[in-house]
Formats: structure tokens, sequence, C-alpha cells
């Protein structure tokens, strides 16, 4: 059987779709595409990921046969839960009960954990605005989180499903987003929880042996200056 080509890199969104393969137990192949170094800007990727953001996939077996691509880590969450009939339920109500959490960590979870790790990590200028905007925004969304969990014991509803797959890798960074986990019962415990599956053990340990912290000038320019907002 030919295998998914999964585009990808050891970042929360690429640990997502790693996570959700393993989870289904899909064969696929990861090839890196190492963000720090450009492999983004290049031709062939941007083909399949006109955003030039990792994941990316490219399955030779869609839904009518064919080759379909993909790219954006939501979107190929979706898709694979629906090619294999797991992690997404099939009744309206529960399905769009785990979408809307899918939907939160996209447009919320993720772009503003992301900005409280860039200032109070990545950033050489110490802004102390930005970095109190978003770390305070970081402990508001571990409370809408903890809160959520108090009262389901996943974040969908009922059962493990993709809502949590898509939102668990963007808080293994909890402390370096200004966060004490210990300060979120229920999220911990939801945490230690997906933390012990032996397929999210794996999944987050794909490509993670390529990566490198951003250190040097060229990689910070790639990643955060005028490269990144070329025309393409």
């Amino acid at each position: 059987m030919e295998q998914i080509e999964v585009y990808s890199w050891a970042t929360p969104n690429g640990h997502k779709v790693h996570v959700m393969l393993e989870e289904c137990g899909l064969p696929y192949q990861a090839i890196p595409v190492n963000i720090a170094a450009g492999d983004q800007f290049q031709a062939g990727f941007l083909a399949i990921s006109p955003n030039n953001k990792i994941p990316a996939i490219v399955d030779p077996h869609g839904p009518d046969g064919k080759p379909i691509t993909l790219f954006e880590s939501g979107a190929i969450l979706v898709y694979l839960a629906a090619k294999t009939g797991r992690f997404l339920p099939a009744t309206d109500r529960e399905k769009y009960e785990v979408l809307q959490w899918v939907m939160f960590q996209m447009a919320s979870v993720g772009p503003m954990l992301g900005q409280a790790h860039h200032f109070r990590g990545y950033s050489k200028e110490r802004i102390q605005y930005a970095i109190d905007r978003y770390s305070n925004e970081a402990k508001r969304l571990y409370g809408v989180i903890d809160k959520r969990l108090a009262a389901s014991p996943w974040l969908g509803g009922k059962e493990y499903s993709i809502a949590d797959i898509a939102t668990f890798p963007w808080l293994r960074s909890w402390e370096k987003q200004g966060i004490v986990l210990d300060d979120y019962p229920h999220l911990k415990k939801w945490f230690d929880t997906i933390a012990a599956r032996p397929a999210v053990q794996r999944g987050v340990k794909v490509l993670q042996d390529l990566r490198q912290e951003i250190t040097d000038d060229k990689s910070r320019e790639i990643l955060f200056g005028a490269t990144q907002y070329q025309r393409r």
C-alpha cells in the first residue's frame, strides 16, 4: 500500500498530524521541511502548501481513489478522521461539538500561544507589553480549557477526538508560555492522560532528532524577518 506523504517538521502543528496518523495506524512517510533553513519556500512545497506553512500531506488514495493534497493541520485532521472513521463522531450534534473545539485550537490556542512563546523566548528585543499581553492570553486560554475539562472528560465530549489531538501538542511547551500547569488541575489530568498514550509518544518523536534550537541570526531572519514576507 502506498504511504501518505507528510511534509512536516517537529513543531506543534506538525505533531498534530504525526499523532493522528499514529493513532489511526495509517502508513506514512515523514518528509522533513526544515523551516529554519527555508525549505518551506521551495517551489515543490509551495505547490502543495501555498501558505508556506507545515504540515501538508499527499494521500495517493483520496476520496475518489485519486491522489489528494492538503495543507492546514486542522483540515488534515478532519480529512484523516473522515478517511478512517475515527476520532470524529458520526452524529451531527456530537461532530459539531468536537469541531468547535478544533476551531478553538486553530483560531486561539495555536496563534496566541505561539505569540506568547515568540515574545517570551525568540524575540531579540524584549517588549514587555507584548510579553504581558500574550502571557495573560495564554493563562486565559488555559483557564478556558481547564473549565471545559472540569465538565467533560475530553475537549470534544465523551470520547477522545481530533479536538484533543489538535490541542495537546501546543500545551507541551507550557513552561515557555509562562504557565504553571498545576494551576489547571483538570487540564493537567487530561494532559498527563494523553501524554501516556503510546501513539502520542510515537507521534511527538517524529522528526524530533532533526530539529535544533533557533539561535543563529540567519534562521531567525528566515523565520521572523523579511524572507517570511516576500511574495511568492
